[in-house]
C-alpha cells in the first residue's frame, strides 16, 4: 500500500481514541476544564452509562464568543503559550485536545457566558462538523452537553462495559475530584437520580462523608506535613503532604481506595501506593489495604505531567524523596493516634470482611442534613497501662485487669511484638546473641535464592547468622541467632530469603526481624507459668507499639468497664 496523508476526519478519530477511552474519560476532561475555569459549582448529569448523555455545567469564567469556535480546534488552548510552559504546568488541562476529540466522536453542544456579558452563546457540533451557532440566554459559566458518544465508532462502542460499570467509572471520576477540591460544590446525577452532592465547604472531611459515608469518615486521621523534612536547602523543601488516611481499624480488600493528587491533579502511582502501604507496615493484616486521600503540593518543575495522553501518570524528579516524605507523614499520623482496640472495634477490624465494593463500583452516597462533620479526636498513645495478671485462657490468651477494664492478650502476637523490637534494638547496637553450631550445616538454595543471598549474606551477620559461600548454590551456616537455637532455624532462614526477595520498599531489617520474631515467639496452645506471663506483660508494657504484632494483628482486645456494667445491668 502506498504511503499517503490520512484524511483529517480519520486523524481526528485516531486522536480521539487516546483521549476518549470511555464515557468517564469525557466526564474527566470536562470537569477538569470547569476546575481550570475557577468554577465553585460543578454539576454532572449522565444517562445510559454516559453514552446517551453527558452534561457538565459550571459557574466558571466562561468562554468569550470570539473564541468559542476556536476552542474546538485541535491544539487550541488558553493554558499554555510556549514550550517553556510545559516545564511548569499548573492547570489540569493543557494539551488542547479534549474538546475537539470529544466533538469528533459525538454530538456536542456548548453554551457559555463570560462574566459581565448580557447573554450567552452556543455552538453545536456533530462528529467534528459545526451545525449551528448563535446567542442564547445562560448564567455565567459553561454547559457542555455530549450525546450519542461513540455512535459513529461501533467498533469502539462494543468494547464498553455494561451501563452499571460505565456509571461506576463516572462516579469514581466525580468522587475523586470532589475529594481533591472540597471547596467546590459537586453534584452528580445518573439517570435522573442524584447520587453525590458535596457541600463545597472547603473541608476535606465533608467530602469524605459524602463519598465514603459517616462511619468511615469517623475513622479518618489527618495528615499534614508542611514539608518533607528535608530542610530549606533541599530541592523539595516546599513539599507539602496533606489529606486524610484511615485508622488501622478500617481497611479494604483492594487498593482501590487510595486516592492521590499531585497539586490536586488526580493520578495513579505505584510509588505513592507503596509509600502509604509501607506506612501501615505492622498495623494492618496481610491482604488488607488502607483508605487514603492524599495531596502532594510541590514545585511544578519537580514533576512531569506530560507523560500520558490521559494525564493520569506523572514522573517525579526525586522519587526517593517523594516516597520517604509521604511514608513518614502517614506513619506519623498513624503512630500518634493508634488506640488499643475494644471488643466492638475488633469485630469490625478483624471480623469477616464485607463484600468488596471498590470506589470504582459506584460509591454509596449519604445525605446527612443537620449532622455536624466529625472531628477526628486524638486517641490514646501507644503506651500500655500497668496490667494485673488474672490467668490464662485456652493456653493461648493471657487474661489481665487494667484501669480501663479487662484485657485479653494473644500470647503469641504479644511475644512477637516484644521480640521484634528486641531484635531490631540488638541489631542496631550490634548485641545480637549468637549460637554456634557444633558442626557447620550445608544449606542448598535455588537459583533465585542464590541471587538474593549473594546480596545479603554478609548483612545477615547483624542478626546472628554466620554464613559463607560453599560451592555453587550452596552455603555453610556456622552460627544462628540464639533465639532460633533448638528451633527450625532452616525453615526460618528459608522464609527470610523469601522475605528478602520481595519487591518492596520496606526496610529489609524490619522484614528479617518480623520473620525471626514469628519463629521465636511462644506458640498458641502452650501453657505458661504465672511468672512467665507476668514477665511477658512487663515486656509488652515497655514496647514502643504494644497493640499490634509485626504482621499487623492485634496483640490484645479490651472489654471496657462501661461495657461490663452495661452487660450486667449496672447502668
Amino acid at each position: 500500500m502506498a504511503i499517503k496523508i490520512l484524511d483529517p476526519q480519520v486523524v481526528s478519530r485516531i486522536a480521539a481514541g487516546e483521549v476518549v477511552e470511555r464515557p468517564a474519560s469525557v466526564v474527566k476532561e470536562l470537569v477538569e476544564n470547569s476546575l481550570d475555569a475557577s468554577a465553585s459549582q460543578i454539576s454532572v448529569e449522565t444517562g445510559g452509562g454516559g453514552v446517551s448523555l453527558i452534561r457538565v455545567s459550571d459557574n466558571g469564567m466562561g468562554i468569550p464568543a470570539t473564541e468559542l469556535e476556536l476552542a474546538f480546534q485541535r491544539y487550541a488552548t488558553s493554558k499554555i503559550s510556549s514550550s517553556d510552559d510545559l516545564a511548569s504546568i499548573s492547570s489540569l488541562g493543557f494539551r488542547g485536545e479534549a474538546l475537539p476529540s470529544i466533538a469528533a466522536v459525538a454530538q456536542v453542544e456548548i453554551v457559555t457566558c463570560p462574566a459581565g456579558e448580557p447573554a450567552g452563546n452556543f455552538l453545536s457540533i456533530k462528529e467534528g462538523v459545526k451545525i449551528n451557532q448563535g446567542s442564547r440566554g445562560h448564567p455565567q459559566g459553561t454547559t457542555v452537553t455530549v450525546r450519542n458518544l461513540l455512535r459513529n465508532l461501533p467498533a469502539r462502542l462494543k468494547f464498553l462495559k455494561s451501563t452499571a460499570t460505565e456509571n461506576s467509572h463516572i462516579a469514581s471520576v466525580v468522587s475523586q475530584y470532589a475529594l481533591a477540591f472540597p471547596e467546590v460544590k459537586f453534584t452528580l446525577s445518573i439517570d435522573g437520580k442524584v447520587i453525590l452532592r458535596t457541600p463545597g465547604s472547603g473541608r476535606l472531611i465533608d467530602s469524605i462523608i459524602e463519598v465514603y459515608g459517616l462511619e468511615t469518615a469517623r475513622n479518618m486521621l489527618e495528615v499534614n506535613s508542611e514539608d518533607g523534612g528535608w530542610g530549606n536547602g533541599s530541592a523539595l523543601s516546599s513539599l507539602k503532604v496533606t489529606g486524610m488516611v484511615s485508622s488501622p481499624a478500617v481497611s479494604r480488600s483492594s487498593r482501590g481506595y487510595l486516592s492521590f493528587f499531585i497539586n490536586r491533579r488526580w493520578i495513579n502511582s505505584r510509588l505513592l501506593s507503596w509509600a502509604v502501604e509501607e506506612a501501615y507496615h505492622g498495623l494492618l493484616m496481610t491482604g488488607k489495604h488502607p483508605l487514603a486521600v492524599i495531596n502532594l503540593s510541590l514545585p511544578a518543575g519537580e514533576v512531569d505531567v506530560n507523560v500520558h495522553p490521559a494525564k493520569s501518570e506523572v514522573k517525579f524528579q526525586n522519587e526517593r524523596l517523594i516516597f520517604s516524605s509521604l511514608q513518614k507523614a502517614v506513619r506519623r499520623a498513624l503512630i500518634e493516634t493508634a488506640p488499643v482496640p475494644r471488643i466492638e472495634d475488633v469485630a469490625i477490624a478483624y471480623g469477616r470482611p464485607a463484600a468488596h465494593q471498590p470506589l470504582k463500583a459506584l460509591p454509596v452516597i449519604a445525605s446527612l442534613p443537620g449532622i455536624s462533620p466529625p472531628v477526628t479526636q486524638p486517641t490514646p498513645s501507644l503506651s500500655l497501662p500497668a496490667l494485673r495478671l488474672l490467668g490464662q485462657l485456652a493456653s493461648t490468651y493471657i487474661v489481665a485487669e487494667g484501669p480501663q477494664g479487662l484485657y485479653l492478650i494473644d500470647q503469641h502476637a504479644a511475644h512477637e511484638r516484644v521480640l521484634f523490637e528486641q531484635i531490631l534494638r540488638q541489631s542496631r547496637q550490634q548485641e545480637v546473641e549468637v549460637q554456634g553450631l557444633l558442626e557447620p550445616a550445608t544449606f542448598e538454595v535455588t537459583p533465585e535464592e542464590d541471587e538474593t543471598l549473594k546480596l545479603y549474606y554478609v548483612n545477615l551477620g547483624e542478626f546472628g547468622f554466620n554464613i559463607e559461600p560453599f560451592g555453587s548454590r550452596s552455603y555453610l551456616v556456622r552460627a544462628v541467632p540464639l533465639l532460633l537455637h533448638r528451633k527450625d532455624w532452616a525453615g526460618a532462614f528459608r522464609e527470610l530469603l523469601d522475605s528478602l526477595s520481595l519487591e518492596t520498599e520496606s526496610d529489609w531489617r524490619e522484614r528479617l526481624a518480623t520473620v525471626l520474631a514469628c519463629h521465636s515467639a511462644v506458640r498458641a496452645g502452650k501453657g505458661l507459668t504465672d511468672q512467665e506471663m507476668r514477665e511477658l506483660l512487663r515486656q509488652l508494657e515497655q514496647a514502643t507499639n504494644s497493640h499490634t504484632c509485626p504482621h499487623g494483628r492485634a496483640t490484645m482486645i479490651r472489654l471496657s468497664s462501661e461495657q461490663l456494667e452495661k452487660e450486667f445491668g449496672r447502668r
